[in-house]
């Protein structure tokens, strides 16, 4: 692993030292899902690595993003540690960059969405003119970015292969997914982790406009998994200049992959049947890097060190090692 300074000539190098995926000699192929390979180190622990990989509408770019994983795994540890109080979370230690042990929790299969905007999936929604999203009822008259009377939960389902699809609270509890007295749970955290995410984010000059929360469970109690307010699971706004830009009707300055999708709608891919996932360009990546590596620096008050990584399955059997059972 070595440490990088944020040069031209490094970029080059980084776009061709990215994590698109791994494996272990002795250890039981991972679960990969679009960004996160899950390695089942024990029966108690997982081993993640957080690739480079990047998607959007439920798909996976061709390309990578340089050093994304590690902005994701450094920026989880960081949003964990700021949550603790609300709900434990499943981090055992983050002894690499880009890699997270975790206990192994029993996931719960609903990704638990809270929005405080009319932004994204949820204006793209109201534009083609539903005003109910997952059973809520959406006011009149508003205009893309503007804010809601009060946050709003809106789950979808976690699907394993294609597209997350939006499910009610009432058909959740109908359906059986989780129990009535497990989903108050569920609900009543993920509002407290949204006002504290929105807290942390009002402090450093942003908006948190909405994320996604995932749950499981671990020897029966409600554990958070996955990530918590990062680039990858939120949206923000910069605060300053909001109201301005809304009154005059202008775009918002954000940090999210919003601007990821939008660059992929300009050149036509929603991830609809018959259209073709363009490929991203390096001066693109870069900037992604970019935006996922200011929102870090904005959140944590840090400034992100990136670590190129020359071989991350010696990586990986390093540090598993003392959790191989």
């Amino acid at each position: 692993m070595q440490p990088i300074s944020q040069t031209v000539l490094d970029f080059q190098r980084a776009l061709t030292h990215c994590i698109t995926t791994s494996s272990h000699p002795t250890v039981t192929e991972p679960y990969k899902g679009k960004v996160r390979e899950v390695y089942t180190l024990n029966s108690q622990t997982l081993g993640i690595l957080v690739t480079d990989r990047i998607s959007a509408f439920d798909f996976i770019m061709h390309q990578t993003i340089p050093f994304k994983g590690q902005i994701l795994n450094q920026l989880a540890e960081f949003g964990f540690a700021k949550v603790s109080h609300i709900v434990p979370n499943h981090i055992i230690e983050v002894p690499h960059p880009n890699i997270t042990i975790a206990k192994k929790c029993i996931p719960i299969p609903i990704e638990v969405v809270i929005r405080a905007h009319l932004t994204g999936h949820a204006w793209r929604t109201y534009t083609g003119g539903e005003r109910i999203l997952c059973g809520v009822v959406l006011p009149e008259n508003l205009k893309e970015h503007d804010p809601l009377p009060e946050p709003i939960l809106t789950p979808a389902t976690k699907a394993s292969e294609g597209h997350d699809e939006d499910i009610s609270e009432q058909e959740i509890l109908a359906q059986n997914i989780v129990s009535a007295t497990l989903w108050a749970e569920i609900r009543e955290k993920a509002f407290e982790l949204f006002s504290t995410g929105q807290q942390i984010a009002r402090e450093q000059g942003l908006i948190l406009v909405d994320t996604k929360y995932e749950f499981g469970l671990y020897e029966g109690e409600l554990t958070l998994i996955d990530e918590v307010h990062t680039t990858d699971s939120s949206r923000y706004f910069y605060a300053d200049g909001f109201e301005q830009r809304q009154h005059n009707q202008q775009p918002q300055k954000q940090l999210s992959k919003e601007f990821l999708r939008e660059w992929l709608m300009n050149n036509n891919f929603q991830g609809k049947e018959g259209q073709v996932l363009p490929d991203l360009p390096d001066s693109f990546r870069i900037e992604v890097y970019e935006r996922y590596a200011q929102l870090f620096e904005l959140l944590t008050g840090s400034t992100f060190s990136p670590t190129l990584i020359d071989d991350i399955n010696s990586d990986l059997k390093a540090t598993f090692s003392p959790y191989l059972s």
